[in-house]
């Protein structure tokens, strides 16, 4: 059953909302602000081994803690940004997850500096299939393995499947030009 089709059957009311709004206006549209990019990346590395509803109810408390993913900030974290991460209920408190969220911060500096933006690099490598995202995301970042590339790259618009096609969901996206449905 895709991700549109179990929505509706969530219950209680309140589980279901949280899941549409994510589902109705973020999950596959195709992201243009190097920050939000980086902050779903966190996002997603901080899913793995938890449920997406988890994050989900966590995301304004990551939004804060990360400086709303401010690229620049995360860079910068010293120690002490580290023992307040990780004494933050409000995020997931993993020493690795936290760490990968502020050395990948530095990577994407980099990639900034060579390419003009985080966007921009991913523009650079479209099309890849899957495992030749993994293998450039392995090379790349760090804690991200094959599912979180996959869901960050679906979730962003650089990789189809996001939406089952008969999704109303599914074709505004489409008229956005998600770089999966666009040729190279």
């Amino acid at each position: 059953m895709s991700y549109c089709d179990y929505i509706p059957t969530m219950q209680p009311e309140t589980r279901q909302a949280l899941h549409k709004n994510y589902h109705d206006n973020h999950y596959g549209f195709p992201l243009h602000d190097d920050n939000e990019l980086f902050g779903r990346l966190i996002m997603e590395i901080n899913q793995a081994g938890l449920s997406w509803e988890t994050i989900l109810r966590k995301e304004e408390a990551f939004r804060k803690a990360y400086d709303n993913f401010d690229i620049g900030k995360v860079a910068a974290y010293t120690e002490t940004d580290r023992q307040r991460l990780l004494a933050d209920a409000g995020i997931i408190r993993n020493g690795l997850k936290i760490n990968a969220a502020i050395e990948n911060a530095k990577a994407i500096l980099q990639l900034q500096e060579e390419y003009g933006s985080f966007e921009k690099w991913l523009e650079h490598h479209h099309p890849k299939t899957l495992p030749e995202w993994m293998k450039l995301f392995k090379k790349t970042f760090k804690f991200t393995g094959g599912e979180i590339v996959n869901e960050f790259l679906m979730s962003t618009g650089y990789l189809p499947g996001a939406h089952a096609t008969h999704c109303p969901v599914h074709s505004q996206i489409l008229k956005l030009k998600p770089m999966w449905a666009t040729a190279k």
